[in-house]
């Protein structure tokens, strides 16, 4: 039985008080048998981190840098978001991607740099609304997956969870209905068995991203093959957020 798994992004939002206001709020929200993680920017992370110890939620960083050290002005590294108390990253999500032009090889060498330097990884995979459109779902979400894990052996791969957002989805309130969201899961669980074998395959983790919000989260987790949500907008208040985690 996987164990559900909810996760908050927080984007580029909130300033200092309503990071760590928000992260307190929290901190005593979480449910029996679930995990939680919120993704705070970069400039708060440590502070947040520092607001959520001794709790069970965890904290990550919402992008790392492929490389180890060095003169990347502007970057930061898996050690040092080690250091300051996150325990995942997340690689590949759409504005990544779409916005700033991250191709798959370089959402594969952060993939691999996160790991190598300790973090657990939620690899986002997804396509737009003209890829869909055009039917070439599965197509889109099997290269990006592919190429996000290409390397990583079966042992690595259990510290990865996927994120199935598809693009049209995010922030747009439109959601995928339940029956698309588990068809990709499905098929995506297909590929991770195909890649490792079955066992794992139905090991590891796949959350749904795209405008979830507590009057759907039910819905979408009552289906078998989704293991959670990586949430946006509605992880930016402590009553939506704290109904998503707490939702039966």
């Amino acid at each position: 039985m996987r164990r559900p798994f909810l996760a908050g992004n927080w984007k580029m939002n909130l300033d200092r008080r309503a990071s760590l206001d928000l992260a307190r709020s929290l901190a005593d929200s979480l449910p029996e048998g679930r995990d939680v993680a919120v993704f705070p920017p970069f400039v708060y992370l440590d502070e947040v981190a520092r607001a959520l110890a001794g709790s069970a939620i965890r904290v990550g960083a919402q992008n790392v840098c492929d490389e180890e050290s060095g003169a990347f002005t502007g970057e930061v590294s898996a050690a040092m978001l080690r250091d300051v108390g996150a325990e995942l990253t997340l690689v590949g999500h759409s504005e990544r991607r779409h916005v700033f032009g991250e191709a798959d090889e370089l959402v594969s060498r952060k993939l691999q740099r996160g790991l190598a330097e300790g973090l657990e990884v939620v690899l986002c995979v997804g396509e737009t609304i003209e890829e869909r459109q055009a039917g070439r779902t599965e197509e889109v979400v099997l290269r990006q997956l592919q190429a996000g894990l290409e390397g990583v052996g079966a042992d690595a791969v259990r510290s990865v969870t996927i994120a199935y957002e598809p693009v049209w989805a995010i922030g747009t309130g439109h959601v995928a209905t339940p029956e698309q969201a588990g068809a990709v899961h499905v098929y995506l669980r297909g590929v991770l068995s195909g890649m490792y074998d079955e066992a794992l395959g139905e090991e590891l983790r796949i959350l749904y991203g795209g405008s979830v919000g507590p009057q759907n989260v039910s819905e979408l987790m009552a289906v078998p093959s989704v293991d959670g949500a990586l949430v946006g907008g509605a992880s930016l208040k402590a009553d939506s957020f704290r109904a998503i985690i707490q939702h039966r």
